[in-house]
């Protein structure tokens, strides 16, 4: 039983170097000695700082150029996480959101006869008003003063004031 804890262990140990190893100015002995130094994970090596780095056996200048490194990393690392957990909530709210759009278009649906009757009514009121005012200025055009044009001259009211 033993052999198995000690396989997992270094298996556990290994995968730790294999991904410190991918810093840059980290090969498997420089892992090693920081995995050593409980610096197991690339967040931890960016908190640590290059005192701790150097602390744990590493040269003073490897340890700052590893420390800039891992500190770039942890940050592209937890802005993907972001990213990623905003796009789990997006996912779980995208069926909430189509189910209120679809109850809006529902509700949208049932209006719109209504709607159209009311419009098709107001349309219908405005044009029996266009029909009364068009009868209304036609009969006020109808209505001339004065005598019409078959009368004869010698009825109308100026010629008689002439012969005076």
């Amino acid at each position: 039983m033993a052999v198995i804890g000690e396989r997992m262990a270094s298996q556990t140990k290994a995968s730790k170097i294999e991904k410190l190893t991918a810093l840059p100015g980290v090969g498997a002995a420089t892992a090693k000695k920081l995995v050593d130094a409980k610096l197991d994970s690339v967040s931890k090596v960016a908190a640590a700082g290059a005192s701790k780095l150097v602390k744990a056996g590493i040269k003073a200048a490897i340890a700052k150029k590893i420390v800039s490194a891992a500190k770039g990393a942890d940050k592209a690392s937890s802005a993907t996480k972001a990213v990623a957990n905003k796009a789990k909530a997006a996912a779980k709210q995208a069926p909430a959101k189509a189910k209120a759009t679809a109850s809006k278009a529902k509700a949208a649906a049932k209006q719109a006869p209504a709607k159209a009757k009311q419009a098709a009514s107001s349309a219908k009121n405005l044009a029996k008003s266009v029909k009364s005012k068009a009868k209304k200025s036609s009969t006020a055009k109808s209505k001339k003063i004065g005598p019409s044009p078959k009368t004869p001259l010698s009825k109308m009211a100026w010629f008689k004031n002439l012969k005076k």
